[in-house]
């Protein structure tokens, strides 16, 4: 295997296990933490995340992540070479589609809802409920892929 896609399946290894380390914290403690202060707070807290996210380590992380993803696809198809392609294909797409896309999809605009809601409204409380159920639901989705991509890139490796 050439060096340089070695380096980047390592590298991609090392991103998409620490996101989904990230997305493995939020959906076993953080969510449940926030859903057992009153709504208002835990709009308040979400809110804060959601507003610091954005310029933080994390988004560096989770979009070199992306384009290792999309380097690796496009070297398992311009150099294929069987079942190590299929695997950096496999942890590509997991990464792409169902990390960042789901992401973008789904998890993105509940957090844009969330962000507009005064967190002190019966409105704001009935969000807040969904708001926990649906994203932590496709959290889980993100964290079982980014896990997964990991370990395609890994056994590619070998």
């Amino acid at each position: 295997m050439v060096p340089i896609t070695n380096i980047a399946l390592i590298a991609a290894a090392l991103g998409s296990s620490l996101i989904a380390g990230i997305f493995f914290a939020f959906s076993t403690f953080i969510m449940q933490a926030f859903a057992r202060l009153p709504a208002e707070q835990g709009i308040a807290a979400m809110q804060s995340i959601n507003t610091t996210i954005l310029r933080s380590p994390f988004m560096v992380l989770f979009l070199l992540t992306l384009a290792l993803s999309v380097f690796i696809a496009v070297i398992a198809i311009v150099h294929w070479r069987g079942g190590v392609s299929i695997l950096m294909l496999a942890g590509a797409a997991l990464y792409i589609v169902t990390t960042f896309l789901s992401t973008i999809v789904f998890n993105v605009p509940l957090n844009d809802a969330l962000d507009k809601v005064d967190g002190r409204t019966a409105e704001a409380a009935e969000l807040w409920t969904t708001y926990l159920s649906d994203w932590t639901k496709w959290n889980h989705l993100r964290t079982a892929a980014s896990l997964l991509a990991s370990c395609a890139f890994v056994r590619a490796l070998f």
